[in-house]
């Protein structure tokens, strides 16, 4: 839930940086020259910030209308076949933590930026971290549902 709040405090200051260019730019011929760096920036942020509670709470987007149709007609294997699919998120997820740790290292230790040096620049290894922790948090966020899952019928 913290990072599904650090994410909604993103959308805000996202918000801000937009606002703050469109006035400065209609009103004083001064745009934000950053703005389009932080954008980008920020969905990247906005997105895996707040993917952990999406599947903490069971909001992820997905058609599981066979599966809806699975679970009436034979209740444990759509039990059976939800923990399968939880079971390989999880190790879809920890195969993208597995993937951008290195990612995250390198970044770290050579202090790579994006942008436009001399206008706007921004270290890319927080983008990593989150990225990296974010993946491990849906990760554990899978294997719980695996775990505790029971009711087929709090699904739907």
């Amino acid at each position: 839930m913290a990072a599904n709040a650090a994410g909604t405090f993103v959308v805000i200051a996202l918000i801000a940086v937009v606002n703050y260019d469109i006035i400065a730019r209609g009103l004083f011929n001064k745009p934000f020259l950053g703005a389009v760096e932080v954008v980008q920036f920020s969905m990247v942020l906005i997105v895996f910030l707040q993917l952990p509670d999406v599947v903490r709470v069971g909001r992820l987007t997905r058609s599981d209308g066979l599966l809806g149709m699975l679970s009436m007609k034979a209740p444990a294997k759509g039990l059976f076949l939800r923990r399968l699919i939880d079971v390989i998120s999880a190790v879809f997820m920890l195969l993208v933590a597995y993937a951008i740790w290195p990612e995250f290292v390198e970044m770290w230790e050579s202090r790579d930026f994006f942008g436009v040096p001399g206008v706007f620049t921004a270290p890319w290894w927080p983008v990593k971290l989150v990225i990296f922790l974010s993946a491990c948090l849906c990760a554990l966020h899978f294997l719980l549902h695996v775990i505790t899952r029971r009711d087929d019928k709090a699904q739907r």
